[in-house]
């Protein structure tokens, strides 16, 4: 059977179709994706290779080195020959190439960096101070109430809805990455700061303008991923914490879970991970706990 003989540039845009409407990722995946590739693309245009069933295990080192040449950093160069990866995979099986050229494509694996937490005091007070002069006080600790007590990540706090939202009950249903739902706890301080700021703030926030978004700004429109990054970092400051961004407050309560004996299990359930092992890199955070439970348990301990 005849091979098909797309254009490059053709067949990423079906790979990216396809991880979009078939594999059900995240459109800011997709356009991570759509970036690497057309960085490859680049690389196939400047070897004058025009065809999709041209690609060989040549054009993918040269790519390589042209990532090498322009000082990615070996996280974004895997992330980058990853995307690689996942396109001829996908040829692969479209019957545009008869095998994988990166099959045999030695890459050194870049090395883990550890989740940055802060202590469980300084997150109190990051949570907990209202930096002077502050407008909306009661909805910014609303929401660093809910992103500390539940792990959320910043794009599912902005985007967070009222109909998400159990206060009574206690719990937030979140739609995570590749559209998978989880449902999280929020605790009895998130919830009392959340009924606070919904029955007195949020109406005056909302205005004459309907929002089911549950974070807002004046006029009833939602708080963006860039507000409440500068929101963190002034109730941080005025906290007397240096470094804290929302990643912060998420590796904080994944930290503290487990620092307080939770099972990895259940912090990979609540963190929305798909794969354990990324969960399992916050097992390093607490190695007296780790010494602790082996004088515990084991015999010759």
């Amino acid at each position: 059977m005849r091979r098909r003989r797309p254009r490059v540039d053709q067949a990423i845009d079906g790979f990216l179709d396809h991880l979009a409407a078939e594999r059900g990722l995240a459109l800011a995946t997709v356009t991570a994706y759509g970036r690497d590739l057309a960085a490859f693309a680049a690389t196939a245009e400047t070897a004058r290779v025009e065809r999709a069933d041209a690609l060989d295990a040549a054009l993918v080192r040269r790519h390589v080195v042209a990532l090498e040449r322009r000082g990615l950093s070996p996280r974004s160069r895997a992330r980058a020959v990853s995307a690689v990866r996942g396109l001829m995979c996908y040829l692969v099986r479209e019957g545009v190439l008869a095998g994988d050229p990166t099959r045999d494509l030695a890459m050194r694996r870049p090395r883990v960096g550890m989740p940055k937490a802060i202590g469980r005091p300084e997150a109190g007070r990051v949570v907990t101070t209202t930096p002077p002069g502050a407008r909306r006080a009661r909805r910014d600790r609303a929401l660093l109430e809910v992103m500390y007590g539940s792990g959320l990540r910043v794009s599912e706090a902005a985007g967070l809805r009222l109909e998400q939202v159990d206060v009574d009950l206690g719990c937030v249903t979140i739609l995570g990455k590749g559209g998978k739902e989880r449902v999280v706890p929020i605790g009895r301080h998130a919830q009392a700061a959340l009924r606070e700021y919904l029955e007195h703030d949020r109406p005056r926030l909302c205005g004459v303008r309907a929002s089911p978004f549950v974070f807002l700004r004046p006029g009833g429109q939602r708080l963006s991923r860039q507000a409440i990054w500068k929101l963190v970092k002034r109730r941080a400051l005025a906290a007397g914490v240096t470094a804290v961004s929302p990643h912060t407050m998420r590796h904080s309560f994944a930290t503290h879970l487990l620092s307080g004996g939770a099972d990895l299990r259940v912090v990979q359930a609540l963190l929305g991970h798909a794969d354990i092992g990324t969960t399992q890199v916050y097992t390093h955070v607490e190695p007296e706990r780790l010494r602790r439970v082996h004088r515990q348990h084991h015999p010759r301990a």
